[in-house]
């Protein structure tokens, strides 16, 4: 803490004590503060020094710039009690005020033109300067020549605690400002930004009650209220207690909180007055949302409730949904705020508190996060298995024209490969040496492509013949030709079982091409081929899998013989 000189009136000895005197003792020639804000300090000759009485006052002194006391009453006489300079000069006097302090009340001498001050008895910081110099003016006229008002931004009407007024007196109405004169009791003119000049012809309503009650004589006697236009942001607002509905998407009873902020505006000063303000010196942020609580938790609660009922909004999903529910409550709020002269410029619900420590809130909770945890393993697994499949597929088109390109580079192909397998099959045949087992395995020989199916074809026709007649084989002689039998009636249709006439290349009921016991249609391509395990045209697997458990399905089978899945 800064310290200050004081010399006492009666011996002239002086000491430095810190600002604020609160007991602690000085140091110096015996000066001695006596308690907390004292207005007595007692000196070493036993003379109490009283800081009113005494006419003690303030300054800084202009040769050694230090904060010192002194008493004023000696006039140009008065010495600075650390350098012995003259203070109270006439030429130091034009230059500077007097002010007293709001704290401690004790006169300071401060220069005119100074905006704030910081008292060197109490301690107080940052006196408005301009202020106290206005206030003692108006203590000695008792009078009120300039009439404004810079406050701070949170304070929406603010009374001038000056209620005497002279006609030619000026009221300065900031940009952001309204002021409203009342009179008796009734809020009469209105001034809007500007610089005024009081006179009875801008201010008629004040002018005729004071032409009735005083006869035009001045000064005058109305209070002035300044209402501030800004659009005042971030006032917070929150439910004090939690609001219970019974939530739309599972049914549950549930309870919740909800905050936010909100912007409001001053719309109607008039209306504001007489409604809110009444008698009181003004009202700030706080005071009007403290006046509006009740108002405000009882219609946040009822609005809020009944939009999340008529929207149907999941309380889960809730918090995507918090721009909708801002703009339908702001709508609801409008009308009930300037009804009291109060515009809701914006509201804003920034948080909704859930339960989460209630146990049917957490049970619903898992039951609907389950749901899609899921639907998406479940969408994870099929497209698992669609690579899967897609993944074989390719490696048996692969592996099939691989097969292809090794016997187009050997010279033969896919039915040659197949006599082949047979004619291995009849060679490992145990009753290969019975001429009847001979005749069947060899006739199956038949179907062996090319020049060797041909050539063993007819000596196997011809051998049997011979030893059915009892005659000698003949040799190098094939079987007549015979004549062509009409050919036999195909199998009934694969796809709806309807009898097809001879030699039908398609179903006349359902289009299905005709099959032969031997045939099938690949599912992959939709071409006609032979049975078998893999189609000659697009090499695709022809043998059905369970899709669960993977088993082979036979033909024509519709449920898997192990899982029991359907096909």
């Amino acid at each position: 803490m800064a310290t200050f000189a004081i010399s006492c009136p009666s011996c002239g000895s002086y000491a430095e004590a810190k600002k604020g005197f609160l007991g602690t003792g000085t140091k110096g020639t015996g000066l001695l503060g006596t308690g907390l804000f004292s207005k007595e300090i007692i000196c070493s000759c036993n003379h109490k020094i009283n800081i009113e009485t005494d006419k003690i006052n303030s300054t800084n002194c202009p040769h050694c710039k230090n904060d010192v006391v002194y008493d004023q009453s000696k006039g140009d006489a008065a010495l600075c009690p650390v350098c012995k300079g003259t203070i109270n000069t006439v030429a130091d006097v034009a230059k500077t005020a007097q002010i007293s302090c709001p704290k401690c009340s004790c006169n300071i001498q401060v220069n005119k033109n100074s905006t704030s001050y910081d008292c060197p008895i109490c301690g107080e910081q940052n006196i408005d300067v301009q202020q106290r110099i206005g206030l003692a003016n108006i203590a000695v006229s008792g009078i009120a020549s300039v009439i404004k008002y810079e406050g701070d931004n949170e304070t929406f009407i603010w009374k001038h605690p000056i209620e005497n007024f002279n006609f030619g007196s000026q009221l300065i109405v900031h940009e952001s400002q309204e002021a409203v004169f009342f009179m008796n009791g009734q809020a009469l003119d209105l001034f809007a930004a500007g610089r005024h000049t009081l006179e009875t012809q801008n201010m008629p309503l004040v002018g005729d009650l004071l032409g009735e009650a005083t006869g035009g004589v001045t000064p005058f006697h109305c209070e002035v209220y300044f209402i501030n236009k800004t659009e005042q942001l971030a006032i917070k607002w929150g439910t004090d207690t939690k609001l219970e509905y019974v939530e739309p998407a599972y049914g549950f009873p549930i309870q919740i909180g909800a905050s936010g902020e909100m912007a409001l505006r001053v719309e109607d000063s008039r209306k504001l007055l007489v409604k809110i303000v009444g008698t009181e010196g003004g009202i700030t942020q706080q005071g009007f949302v403290q006046k509006m609580r009740a108002f405000l938790m009882i219609r946040i609660k009822n609005y809020l409730a009944s939009y999340i009922k008529r929207e149907r909004i999941n309380i889960f999903e809730i918090d995507e949904h918090l721009l909708n529910i801002s703009e339908a409550l702001h709508e609801q709020f409008k009308p009930d705020f300037l009804d009291y002269g109060i515009s809701m410029e914006r509201f804003f619900v920034a948080t909704i508190l859930k339960p989460e420590d209630d146990h049917n809130y957490r049970r619903f909770k898992e039951l609907h996060f389950r749901q899609y945890a899921d639907v998406a393993e479940a969408r994870l697994a099929q497209q698992t298995g669609l690579i899967d499949q897609e993944t074989q597929k390719q490696r048996m088109i692969l592996e099939a024209e691989g097969l292809a390109q090794k016997r187009a580079l050997e010279g033969y192909t896919y039915q040659d490969e197949r006599g082949f397998d047979v004619a291995e099959r009849v060679a490992a045949n145990e009753a290969v040496g019975q001429m009847s087992n001979l005749g069947v395995g060899l006739g199956t020989m038949v179907g062996v492509g090319g020049a060797v199916g041909g050539a063993v074809g007819g000596m196997m026709q011809n051998t049997m013949g011979a030893l059915n007649s009892g005659g000698v084989i003949p040799q190098n002689q094939t079987e007549p030709p015979k004549e062509p039998k009409e050919a036999s009636a195909t199998a009934p249709c694969t796809k709806c079982n309807a009898p097809l006439p001879t030699n039908a290349k398609f179903c006349l009921e359902c289009g299905q091409p005709a099959l032969s016991e031997n045939e099938v249609i690949c599912p992959s391509c939709g071409i006609k081929t032979i049975k078998g395990k893999f189609c000659l045209d697009c090499g695709a697997s022809m043998i059905k899998k369970c899709s669960g458990c993977n088993t082979e399905i036979p033909a024509g089978g519709k449920f898997c013989l192990e899982c029991g899945q359907k096909v």
